[in-house]
């Protein structure tokens, strides 16, 4: 979801800044089964062109059809409930019993609106966090850097809405390989911003994936400069242990929530060895999966490349979970 709405903040930029006015739509509840989570984003041009989902379809056609019908309004925000009944569900296309909420911004090309949207594209271009605040009563809109990550969250009372956003999840590869061709592909499909790097320049010129991005250098720099921050997930794929393991002994360095490499338990073993001589800790080494991906028997590249997006998605639910149950923490601790 993340990186469908930073394509829907970089899209409302774009159109505000090009002198365009645009309604912004936010999913802020969802009951029931739901196409997609609370916190989605959709925005809608006013020749009606839009980018982002909020239900996967009909909602969305409806939406753009208030807009013709000019019932969208232009001044202020507006609270749509989809799917109240049964039978619109069924006509929405959505699933039995659910509905979902929606809140909608009208944004004009004014100073202010441009100001506040360069902001939000600076921010997460910058891989930092970022908040949005919308008062639906008084139309009030506050974008503010922040450092700590806090769920999505619509106040129903004071019909106020907050959204962190905050870089996309990053898939850093370190190696081109078979393995790696397949993992990027997937990692691709589940919204990966996804980067390979490698020495070996004839490697790169092997992987043949859209949207991934491929630097022929050592990894140790550019793990520093570019994969040093905990939505980043880092995945030593080589073999080689002159790639692999300065690699690793930087990704140690850093924030990352994951640190795997690929090799059997006779290559991880060794490949511990090898770190302890180089003066790597326990405590770094007991963060490195080892051998990586979940053990599914994985035998063939494919096989392998979902063993390991299994496991990599599974601690990023635990990073999700984890932050929640933190904010809680907070929120019950400030309410005492």
């Amino acid at each position: 979801m993340k990186a469908a709405n930073h394509q829907v903040i970089g899209q409302t930029y774009d159109w505000l800044r090009s002198g365009g006015k645009c309604w912004l739509s936010t999913v802020v509840a969802t009951y029931g089964s739901s196409p997609r989570p609370e916190g989605s984003m959709m925005v809608c041009s006013e020749d009606g062109h839009i980018v982002g989902s909020l239900s996967g379809g009909c909602v969305e056609e409806d939406l753009v059809e208030k807009l013709k019908n000019g019932i969208l309004a232009e001044s202020h925000p507006q609270f749509f409930r989809y799917g109240a009944s049964d039978e619109e569900a069924e006509q929405l296309g959505l699933p039995c019993g659910g509905h979902l909420d929606i809140v909608i911004e009208p944004l004009q090309s004014d100073k202010q609106a441009i100001q506040d949207f360069e902001l939000l594209t600076s921010r997460l271009q910058q891989r930092k966090l970022i908040q949005r605040v919308l008062n639906v009563e008084t139309s009030q809109r506050r974008i503010q850097e922040t450092d700590t990550f806090v769920p999505f969250s619509y106040d129903y009372d004071s019909r106020v809405l907050r959204q962190v956003h905050g870089p996309s999840h990053q898939l850093f590869v370190i190696g081109a390989s078979m393995v790696t061709q397949y993992v990027s592909e997937l990692a691709i499909m589940l919204e990966y911003q996804v980067t390979v790097c490698d020495p070996r320049q004839e490697m790169l010129d092997e992987l043949d994936v859209a949207g991934i991005e491929k630097i022929c250098d050592f990894p140790d720099d550019v793990i520093r400069e570019r994969a040093n921050d905990a939505q980043t997930a880092i995945i030593a794929l080589t073999h080689d242990p002159r790639i692999d393991d300065m690699g690793l002994i930087e990704a140690f360095e850093t924030d990352a929530y994951y640190i795997g490499a690929m090799g059997s338990s006779r290559t991880s073993e060794k490949r511990r060895e090898r770190l302890l001589a180089l003066d790597v800790n326990e405590s770094a080494l007991s963060r490195l999966h080892a051998p990586i991906g979940v053990q599914i028997g994985s035998k063939t590249p494919p096989e392998i490349a979902v063993s390991i997006l299994a496991e990599v998605i599974a601690e990023r639910a635990k990073l999700a979970k984890n932050a929640s149950h933190s904010h809680a923490e907070q929120a019950l601790a400030a309410a005492i």
